[in-house]
């Protein structure tokens, strides 16, 4: 039964400790999740570091697609964060950088994907939703609470929409975690069933379900990087409500 468990289709989304640190009564022990980000952050930053370490004049191959690669990050921001989007390109460029390396490193073979635990996608929505809420108190001051006033609306409806108002604001680190988890591990849970059922099979069927999973795994390439987009989009879209508070 032990020699089965790698092969359960829900077998990558466990955390394994790999090391136990324990300095003070503090448990900081190094799991699967965090050896993953370490790697995906390691890898990103050389594949970079590569392409862009010979700077010409007139760029060869190599350097052109990392200018590619960086102008397409600072067009997303710039056409997103109105009048001061240059300021903020370094911040999406990491953010995107480090969520679509997650999500392309657990599609490797014996990866693990950190995007599919919700501490890591709940995480990076907090730390987005904080820097936000930074930038209206240091920007506007006390005058940011008026956000959550809606112009235009009788008094009589302001005790009604105040609430809703400060609801939908607290959602959106709720929802811009959420939807990058579910999409990630829905992902990797459907290429788990198929391969997992794939091996199963007989041997003169089991070129179905894993050619199917071959196909998948070219559409799950295309969604890491679709969520990657859609994260920084609305972290771009939350950085210009704080700069330009619609109220």
């Amino acid at each position: 039964m032990h020699t089965m468990q790698p092969l359960q289709p829900l077998h990558p989304f466990k955390v394994h400790v790999l090391l136990e640190l324990h300095p003070f009564g503090l448990d900081i022990s190094l799991t699967n999740t965090a050896l993953a980000l370490l790697l995906a952050c390691l890898i990103s930053s050389l594949l970079l570091a590569l392409l862009l370490q010979r700077r010409q004049l007139i760029p060869d191959r190599w350097q052109l697609l990392g200018e590619m690669y960086f102008h397409f990050v600072r067009r997303l921001t710039v056409n997103n964060i109105h009048l001061h989007g240059e300021r903020y390109v370094p911040v999406i460029l990491t953010l995107f950088t480090l969520i679509a390396g997650s999500n392309l490193l657990g599609l490797l073979p014996g990866s693990f994907a950190p995007t599919t635990q919700i501490v890591v996608t709940g995480t990076l929505a907090v730390a987005v939703f904080l820097y936000t809420v930074y930038l209206r108190v240091r920007l506007h001051g006390w005058r940011c609470v008026l956000t959550f006033v809606p112009r235009g609306i009788p008094v009589f409806l302001m005790p009604l929409m105040i609430p809703v108002e400060i609801m939908s604001f607290l959602a959106r680190p709720v929802s811009l975690a959420v939807r990058l988890f579910a999409n990630m591990t829905a992902g990797h849970t459907v290429l788990g069933v198929i391969a997992f059922f794939g091996l199963l099979a007989p041997w003169y069927v089991q070129w179905v379900p894993l050619s199917l999973s071959v196909a998948l795994l070219g559409v799950e390439v295309f969604i890491a990087a679709i969520q990657a987009y859609i994260f920084c989009v609305l972290s771009c879209v939350y950085i210009d409500d704080a700069i330009h508070p619609h109220s």
